[in-house]
């Protein structure tokens, strides 16, 4: 056996700490300390020798680099009473035995701007402070080793054009020459990315530190937060053992001590320790013979990092789900009170068979000898992203929290926290972080579920359209679930199972992703054409659903949103805009009774937007009643030529189009059951949505479905929905608009009521946009494609150059063609304008075209009408 294997079995620890040159407390693992040792020691800690302020604009709890980040952001951009607590000593917790990895590289589109901000702001920081950070920058190496994962490349590359950051396909040879030590036998290709690198965190944290307080930021610690109390005008108590801080807002950027924090303020914050190990080797003669530093290479079929460490190397391994190691009692018991700078035991039986493939990839670590093993808490929460931002349910309590990759995060997540803080609204959209994105379905055994997933499948190729089956389903089901879980490939929204695609036989059936077309596409285009010639059905349950009701109902709501308020029994879509003039929301409302609003948002929005319906109406003091409904009521939408007489069979209630009008909203018996009906369709074909009591779902289903016989009634999934809205040209939140866009730019003037005398958020911002003209507009685009589909946020060109970005896209079965929506420079929105779509490393011919490709039903029926009394 090697000498690594060799020095594994009887591995020397040593003191990470002491390694880094780092004075910090004795090393020990948590088996080692009981809870009375770690009492005793708190309540000894020293004085603070500092003056303690009693009131402060934002207090910051959590001294790791995300932490400080915040407090030194927040301080320089001027804000004069900033106040972080420490309870022991900064870096304490995951910070200061972190790898150390930067990366411009994430495969999200948003989080690419977070690792920008983080590494432009670290490769600064020390000439600005005076701190030396240990940032090292030789570019990083991303390894393909097979054909799906060259194709994920060419995808994420597409995703990277339109972006500020440097990111290159190379070949084998030039990978060769970035990392020489490499065994490249079995490489394909590599993602470059210049610029890349590793920093040293604790030397990043404390060069964040003396920034802040040189931007005039108090930094206290030791200060255990030990109770947080909201008053009612929205500010906060902040109870320590040093005294009782009143803050207008507080952070809470504990890290693994998030969850203890979140319960102080009601709050069980899906966030869990996993145990994460890497080695350290001695010097290796390979690598201090070289003359330049080795860029850090992910080997991702082998699923570890590797990079140089001083004349070693320090190599980090992501175990498969099955081995790797949740610290689940701290969920269940709590994090044992004094522990900060403290290990895990390791266990290498958990790595060996990535150590044996990253010995074949790089054969010098098979002469190496190990001088360190680390063993030591990160923080995941289900999806493996972090949570960000103001948080529903509580008046100014915001969270940066559950960072898998917290150094890399800490600058950008810092800076993106303070302008949002400071201007009232986020720099850019970023929406995925979201700490509203998960609810009280969120229970403790899905959350170990999910986190085992989503670490042991960190290095996993990266699919358009993917899901991920471990903990589900959650309580959330709808009250047809059942009727339809067997029936097609089901999705995951927000806590949700929801239909993507129904199987028939002869079908190939479940889920198999791909980058490019794949066994869903025949079923999908099945589906579109019974939604276009006869009737279908879709659960729509997983929409949030809000009731907004009282004094100032219509007053609140004409502050929030950009159209006017529909009259009682009519609906209509509005949009709620941030004080800039971007799309923050898009809303479907409809007035039930004078004064009763029901309000409808995407399921991925349902904490997103109830958050800022709240806070306005909270901070304008409006009499008003807000409840969120959405797991009481479900959803069935019917869609079709077909629809009006499967529905007219089940009800006496007249839906003809005299009777029962587009955008109407009316209750109606349903084959028995008590039903609001509205008249609209996102397919854009006759079509209602029903909203039902769940336990009533299933009898309206099944009515429907049997009345429906004779019509050709069928199932239709997501999917099929997606393709259809984009063939009629509607545009969906997340995607053609969002907090990175203006709604005229985006083509929604139509719902924009700039005259409408009520001082809208973001209305004074929207008329100056609107003087001051457009530089971009939102273009419809085909595509001359063949085995693939734009699927959003692909690079659009002309003539060599970056010229755009798509939005979404999709198939249109009924043209036979790819679609997309993407923002082009004004000068090239014209109809029939040429340009081109990368998808996959080629680029595409499109051209601009007239919206939409078809026409919504109402708009048939109107033109037919027109014509008849024509003739």
């Amino acid at each position: 056996m090697s000498r690594i294997l060799n020095l594994i079995n009887g591995h020397l620890r040593r003191d990470l700490a002491a390694y880094r040159g780092i004075a910090l407390l004795p090393l020990r693992t948590i088996s080692c300390t009981s809870r009375k040792q770690a009492q005793e020691s708190d309540a000894h800690t020293s004085a603070l020798r500092k003056r303690w302020k009693d009131t402060a604009d934002t207090v910051i709890i959590g001294g790791g680099c995300v932490g400080v980040s915040v407090a030194y952001h927040l301080a320089k951009a001027g804000m004069k009473d900033v106040v972080l607590l420490e309870k022991s000593d900064l870096t304490a917790g995951s910070t200061w035995h972190a790898a150390g990895l930067a990366t411009y590289y994430h495969p999200g589109i948003n989080l690419k701007k977070v690792h920008y901000d983080s590494i432009k702001l670290y490769e600064k920081l020390e000439k600005e402070t005076g701190q030396a950070v240990g940032f090292h920058n030789p570019g990083s190496v991303r390894i393909a080793s097979s054909a799906a994962r060259v194709d994920e490349m060419r995808y994420q590359m597409t995703r990277t054009h339109w972006h500020v950051t440097e990111q290159y396909m190379i070949e084998p040879e030039r990978v060769l020459e970035l990392f020489p030590l490499l065994n490249i036998d079995k490489v394909l290709a590599g993602l470059y990315t210049p610029g890349d690198g590793h920093i040293d965190p604790y030397s990043l944290t404390m060069a964040l530190a003396a920034g802040a307080r040189m931007y005039g930021a108090q930094i206290y610690n030791p200060a255990p937060v030990t109770a947080l109390n909201p008053t009612a005008d929205g500010k906060w108590d902040v109870q320590t053992p040093h005294g009782t801080i009143r803050a207008n807002r507080i952070v809470n950027a504990t890290g693994f001590w998030a969850r203890e924090v979140g319960k102080m303020v009601g709050f069980e914050h899906p966030t869990i320790p996993v145990h994460h190990q890497y080695i350290v080797t001695a010097t290796v003669p390979e690598v201090k013979a070289l003359k330049t530093e080795l860029a850090v290479i992910r080997d991702l079929d082998a699923s570890y990092y590797l990079r140089q460490e001083r004349d070693g190397l320090l190599f980090g391994p992501y175990e498969k789900m099955e081995k790797m190691v949740l610290q689940d009692s701290w969920v269940r018991d709590g994090v044992p009170p004094g522990f900060g700078k403290e290990l895990f035991e390791s266990d290498l039986d958990r790595i060996m068979e990535h150590v044996e493939m990253a010995m074949e990839m790089v054969p010098v670590l098979k002469k190496a000898d190990i001088i360190n093993i680390v063993s030591g808490p990160i923080t995941y929460t289900p999806d493996l992203l972090p949570m960000v931002g103001p948080h529903q349910g509580v008046r100014n309590y915001w969270t940066a929290i559950g960072f898998g990759y917290g150094v890399i995060h800490a600058g950008g997540i810092g800076k993106f926290l303070s302008d949002w803080i400071v201007n009232g609204e986020p720099p850019y959209d970023l929406i995925e972080c979201d700490p509203n994105r998960y609810g009280k379905w969120v229970e403790v055994p899905f959350l170990c579920d999910k986190a085992r997933e989503s670490y042991g499948f960190n290095n996993v190729v990266g699919y358009p359209k993917e899901e991920r089956f471990a903990g589900r389903p959650t309580h959330r089901k709808s009250g047809v679930y059942e009727l339809l879980k067997d029936q097609g490939s089901m999705g995951f929204h927000a806590g949700w199972e929801q239909p993507h695609w129904f199987y028939k036989p002869g079908d190939d059936t479940g889920y198999k992703p791909s980058f490019r077309r794949t066994n869903w596409f025949g079923p999908v285009g099945r589906e579109c054409k019974l939604v276009m010639e006869k009737v279908g059905v879709i659960d729509l349950t997983p929409f949030a659903k809000y009731i907004v009701k009282g004094k100032d109902s219509q007053k609140l709501l004409d502050r929030l949103f950009a159209n006017t308020m529909p009259k009682v029994g009519l609906t209509n879509i509005s949009h709620m805009l941030t004080p800039n003039g971007r799309v923050f929301a898009e809303v479907t409302i409809t007035q039930l009774a004078p004064g009763e609003f029901l309000l409808i948002t995407g399921s991925g929005s349902e904490g997103h937007d109830l958050r800022y319906i709240e806070a306005e109406a909270a901070d304008g003091g409006y009499d008003v009643n807000i409840t969120n409904v959405t797991e009481d009521i479900g959803v069935l939408g019917i869609a079709g030529p077909n629809s009006r007489k499967v529905l007219q069979k089940l009800t006496d209630e007249d839906l003809s189009d005299a009777g029962f009008k587009f955008l109407h909203c009316k209750v109606i018996q349903l084959a028995g059951v008590s039903v609001r009906a509205i008249r609209i369709s996102y397919t854009g074909e006759l079509g209602w949505e029903l909203y039902i009591e769940q336990k009533n779902m299933a009898t309206v289903y099944q009515a429907m479905m049997e009345a429906g016989k004779d019509q050709g009634i069928d199932n239709f999934g997501i999917y099929a929905m997606s393709s259809l809205r984009l063939e009629k040209g509607f545009r969906g939140w997340g995607a053609e608009m969002n907090c990175d866009t203006n709604p005229l730019e985006a083509g929604l003037e139509y719902f924009i009521k700039l005259n409408k005398p009520a001082d809208f958020i973001g209305k004074a911002a929207l008329q100056e946009i609107k003087a001051k003209g457009l530089k971009r507009k939102l273009s419809y685009l085909a595509l001359d494609t063949d085995d693939v589909d734009p699927e959003g946020n692909e690079t659009i060109w002309l003539n060599g150059k970056v010229v755009g970005n798509t939005t979404s896209g999709a198939y249109s079965y009924s043209a036979q063609q790819s679609l997309a929506f993407g923002y082009l420079p004004l000068e090239l929105c014209s109809v029939g304008q040429k340009v081109e779509v990368e998808l996959l490393g080629r680029k595409y011919p499109a051209m601009v075209i007239q919206e939409p490709l078809v026409l919504t039903e109402p708009t048939r029926t109107r033109l037919q009408k027109k014509a008849k009394g024509k003739a």
